[in-house]
């Protein structure tokens, strides 16, 4: 617990009006996307690295958690206070600094909304391409705590591709700027790949300078359907081998097409098993030619419906296929347990069809959407607790899911971060060297094990 003198101290640093304590006041910030729930002591609302750093001065003094936190969006209870403690919310650090359209970078404060930079630099002629389904209301800084992807990865890769510098106040109060303002740049090693991703357990970022490129001047949308996965998976391998590399590239099985069949102005062919949306972008000039170059490779891997939007409107149609996905679930259960794997593009085919037979074991619908271009899928889970003995299989689900998707050569989380629910199975990826190297990292940074502590590692 915190003390009411440590509460009547933050109050000091950060003004009696950026602080929250009692049951009512932090409800807000008890929670996240996982739905779990772990109320902190307090919540300080800080306007500034130098708060930041009194107060994480202060817990290391004091000896209490520290949880920084961003928009609650993530899907691993990474922003969680599992150990109560103080959380950090940066809700006051959500200016963009700086645009410099010469050199195409930014300099952000971790609370902007993704959204929000997005469509600011856009009307500069600039891009920034990381795109993260709740890109509406998740932050820069948790984006890149996580490491966050999005539908763009494949052909633009996540944003620790685009993150060049940062300024974080480390576990002992002490603020550091590693990184450059440059596109190269290897002084030493590079303590900005590794906090980005560290969900938040090495430092806590105030600043970030991030990469912009120049905005594509044309995109095309297009839809597919076939009869079999296999044969859809397979042709995302065969698209980008044949040197067209979408900037998006989704996938969808026969559960989530028939959720969404009755919800969309658009025919679904009745024998269709499979879905791909994809869409490309670059010069206008070579539009036509890559829908075609793509349409006949669908077509000759068996697509039995082909259809490119012409316009806004035939675009947002087809869209909104993809966005109605993850909502539409629930009419196969009432709750759903999300997985975000990984595995070769060319195992993918392999995975969908563990994922059909894993359902039929368990008696359970296994849904799975997502980044096929990249070979990352969402397996949802879905199940209803209130039927006797379906929560307890899912453990069972997940371990063996896990397992086949290391033994495919994949890794357990592409974008969703470890977190608390999945520390359990880490081990199952990562070496005991390597997971002894992680312990190692973690103490030299924070020895006193204040910052947001329960993540990533388990107790045990």
């Amino acid at each position: 617990m915190i003390s009411d003198n440590t509460l009547k101290e933050l109050s000091r640093i950060v003004g009696k009006d950026h602080i929250l304590h009692g049951k009512e006041s932090i409800s807000d910030y008890s929670s996240d996307g996982t739905r779990l729930i772990y109320p902190p002591d307090a919540v300080v609302m800080p306007a500034n690295k130098e708060e930041i750093s009194s107060i994480i001065t202060l817990a290391a003094k004091r000896g209490f958690p520290v949880i920084p936190r961003g928009a609650g969006t993530g899907m691993t209870g990474g922003a969680l206070p599992v150990k109560g403690g103080l959380v950090i919310a940066m809700n006051r650090l959500d200016r963009i600094l700086m645009i410099d359209k010469d050199n195409m970078i930014c300099r952000v404060e971790p609370g902007v909304i993704t959204g929000h930079l997005q469509q600011t630099v856009n009307a500069l002629g600039l891009f920034y391409p990381p795109d993260p389904a709740s890109s509406d209301t998740c932050t820069i800084g948790g984006n890149v705590a996580e490491c966050a992807g999005g539908l763009r990865a494949v052909k633009y890769g996540v944003t620790r591709d685009y993150v060049l510098g940062l300024t974080a106040v480390l576990p002992n109060g002490e603020i550091i700027s590693p990184g450059v303002c440059t596109m190269k740049g290897v002084a030493g090693y590079d303590l900005v790949r590794l906090i980005t991703g560290s969900e938040g357990t090495l430092a806590i970022i105030t600043e970030i300078i991030l990469r912009l490129i120049p905005q594509p001047d044309a995109k095309r949308t297009m839809i597919a359907f076939f009869k079999d996965p296999s044969s859809a998976v397979i042709t995302v391998s065969d698209i980008i081998r044949n040197k067209t590399v979408p900037s998006i590239l989704e996938f969808m099985d026969r559960w989530c097409i028939e959720c969404v069949r009755d919800e969309l102005d658009i025919h679904i062919p009745h024998n269709a098993r499979a879905m791909l949306l994809i869409e490309v972008d670059g010069d206008s000039s070579v539009m036509d030619k890559m829908v075609d170059k793509i349409k006949a490779i669908c077509i000759n891997k068996g697509s039995i419906r082909f259809d490119a939007a012409k316009g806004g409107k035939e675009t947002e149609r087809l869209w909104d296929v993809r966005k109605k996905v993850s909502p539409s679930l629930f009419k196969l259960k009432p709750h759903k347990v999300s997985e975000d794997i990984v595995v070769p593009r060319s195992r993918m085919a392999e995975l969908v069809a563990f994922l059909s037979r894993l359902g039929d074991i368990y008696r359970l619908p296994i849904p799975a959407f997502g980044h096929a271009g990249d070979g990352n899928l969402h397996v949802n889970i879905m199940l209803d607790k209130d039927r006797p003995g379906e929560t307890e299989k899912i453990p069972y689900i997940i371990k063996e899911l896990f397992q086949k998707v290391i033994h495919l050569e994949g890794t357990i989380t592409g974008e969703h971060g470890i977190g608390i629910t999945k520390a359990p199975y880490l081990a199952m990826e990562i070496q005991k060297p390597e997971m002894d190297l992680l312990h190692r990292i973690k103490r030299a940074f924070d020895p006193a094990g204040i910052l947001n502590p329960g993540k990533i590692f388990t107790d045990t």
